[in-house]
């Protein structure tokens, strides 16, 4: 006990005397932040694979502690990271900068990827590194420390400082008030906010934490000594109002920290904060989506989606589902909302680690060089890839929530149960082929037989041709006046693509082929309005019908409305079939 006592003084006396304060260093006001000071904040680190991911922070000189977001997905292993340490900007020279390698990643046993909850993990870096000026550790709060509301906190970051800004050049700071936990659970639930977190940011909205800011440290100066109270987890979009960005409580892993950290002992510090908590006396207000009358969300609604309009120009709303996928402002591929805050699309537009900062989701566009009143951008927060043998499919978690309206809607998935053989349905999808003047386009598609020794995880449709920037759009079908998604469409360079220019046939894998990976990730699906509980009449779609029209509308009559498959077989409609005969006596 008397060694690690000692070792604690000595690295705070380290810190001491390597901690600069920026007196006198001029700083430059970024939107939503200030450009650090070089070494203001020596204990940051910038994680890599390839560009950068994370942040993190020194706590001593062979542990980097980190989120667990930013190491737990399956792509990413010690081997592909690289940890920048006395960082002052992302592109150019760092004269002061040490890199490491990456020994070993220890993620905390009771991480769950879902709620947030224990968003912590260790980096052991290959070597030790030499404290200097510009490169040591922080030191961090202990498990008897209290953080009251009010009390100040800064964040850094490279992460994205605005809604649909882009990864920062240089490191950034955020001042913010740490917000209490009875308050934090009336901003963000109360279910979602358990004792290992905290909140810190205004309530009214502005500088916070954002996109891309995963694994950066939140610290507190206690009597000149800087002690690092949170790791940076999740946040509803960049400082939306009314919403604080929640942290992993350090104080909470002081013990799990020091048992991974046996030779290299960090430095905590307990911090104490003054007076009484206001917090104690928050009673939060009902959220208006508790009352009576709040209409529940059901999926495959288009509102603006009614009539036969053949041929007629592109119309906004048609497809409120559909999105544009753009890596660093440029159209990659399409998707299509599929829970309050995910997008599904095609893995293929995707590198095998793909950075989330550098995507934007766009919602309500038709034209790639025009604009929308009814545009709305989104940054993403995670992309998760499935990893089948054979093709796979995407899921970008959006940094916040989109507002449901006429123009952005989720479309319901298809669970695999239902047959829409000889339905006539419809694939929208970007066309590319004008450049910059890339359109949303549709194309109905009859889904035919694929042929008796076909797998059972296949669709098919008629033929038609495929575009590049179509990858990750939707096959879709109608049933009881909601739209389904079937498929996700794949790239036309694939191996799978090729084999289908030769079939008879355009070959999809089905999206109930990732029940699983759909499930573990976005939970329960929505469910569609079931207004109507008939099952639906399959209808054959005409010879005559049209391929590649830009999208006008669904050419969803009263007589197609119900088109697509049935549902009978299963014991839910069964059941209504059998109640409305009850009724009916």
């Amino acid at each position: 006990m008397t060694f690690y006592k000692v070792t604690s003084v000595v690295v705070l006396l380290v810190t001491l005397l390597t901690k600069v304060k920026g007196h006198g260093v001029p700083s430059t006001r970024t939107t939503g932040g200030t450009t650090a000071p070089i070494n203001k904040w020596p204990w940051m680190v910038s994680l890599h694979n390839s560009s950068h991911l994370c942040g993190g922070s020194l706590i001593n000189d062979l542990w980097v502690l980190t989120s667990a977001d930013c190491v737990s997905s399956f792509n990413i292993t010690q081997d592909i990271l690289t940890v920048y340490l006395g960082r002052e900007r992302q592109q150019g020279p760092n004269p002061n900068e040490v890199k490491r390698t990456v020994e070993e990643i220890i993620i905390h046993q009771d991480y769950d990827s879902v709620t947030g909850n224990s968003n912590i993990a260790l980096l052991m870096l290959s070597a030790p590194v030499n404290f200097t000026s510009y490169i040591a550790p922080v030191v961090l709060a202990d498990s008897n420390s209290t953080f009251y509301t009010g009390i100040n906190a800064t964040v850094t970051c490279w992460g994205n400082t605005e809604i649909s800004g882009s990864l920062s050049e240089n490191l950034v700071e955020f001042e913010v008030a740490v917000v209490g936990s009875q308050q934090c659970k009336c901003s963000c639930g109360e279910s979602n906010i358990t004792h290992n977190m905290m909140c810190a940011g205004f309530l009214e909205g502005g500088e916070g934490f954002c996109n891309g800011n995963g694994g950066d440290p939140l610290v507190s100066d206690l009597h000149g000594v800087w002690v690092q109270a949170g790791i940076a987890s999740f946040g509803e979009g960049c400082a939306a109002s009314n919403f604080t960005a929640v942290y992993t409580r350090v104080s909470q892993y002081q013990s799990w920290i020091s048992n991974h950290t046996v030779s290299h002992h960090p430095s905590f510090i307990t911090f104490t904060s003054n007076g009484t908590d206001d917090d104690l006396s928050v009673s939060c207000v009902a959220p208006t989506n508790t009352s009576p009358n709040a209409e529940p969300v059901f999926c495959g609604q288009a509102p603006l989606n009614a009539g036969i309009w053949e041929g007629s120009e592109a119309t906004d709303g048609l497809w409120p589902w559909m999105v544009s996928l753009q890596k660093n402002g440029q159209l990659v591929c399409g998707g299509t909302l599929v829970s309050l805050d995910s997008v599904l699309s095609d893995a293929t537009c995707f590198t095998s680690f793909p950075n989330a900062s550098e995507w934007t989701v766009v919602f309500g566009r038709l034209k790639q060089n025009g604009s929308s009143p009814n545009e709305a951008s989104f940054q993403v927060s995670n992309i998760s890839l499935s990893n089948l043998t054979g093709s796979n499919i995407a899921l970008l978690k959006l940094s916040s929530r989109p507002t449901l309206s006429d123009y952005i809607q989720p479309i319901c998935l298809d669970d695999g149960r239902t047959s829409f053989e000889g339905s006539k349905c419809w694939v929208a999808e970007w066309r590319s082929g004008q450049g910059a003047e890339a359109v949303l386009q549709e194309f109905s598609a009859a889904v035919q037989k694929c042929g008796d020794a076909s797998p059972r995880d296949i669709i098919c449709t008629e033929q038609f041709t495929e575009d590049q920037s179509g990858s990750g759009g939707p096959l879709m079908c109608v049933l009881d006046r909601s739209w389904f998604q079937v498929a996700v469409l794949r790239s036309p360079l694939s191996a799978s693509s090729e084999r289908r220019k030769r079939a008879a046939n355009h070959i999809f894998d089905k999206l109930s082929r990732f029940n699983e990976f759909l499930s573990d990730k976005l939970g329960p699906f929505l469910t569609p309005h079931s207004t109507n509980t008939t099952a639906a009449s399959t209808v054959t779609p005409s010879a005559s019908s049209t391929l590649g029209n830009t999208a006008t509308s669904p050419h969803a009559t009263t007589g197609m409305i119900g088109s697509g498959g049935t549902r009978s077989h299963s014991p839910f409609f069964l059941l209504i079939h059998l109640l409305a005969l009850v009724v009916f006596l």
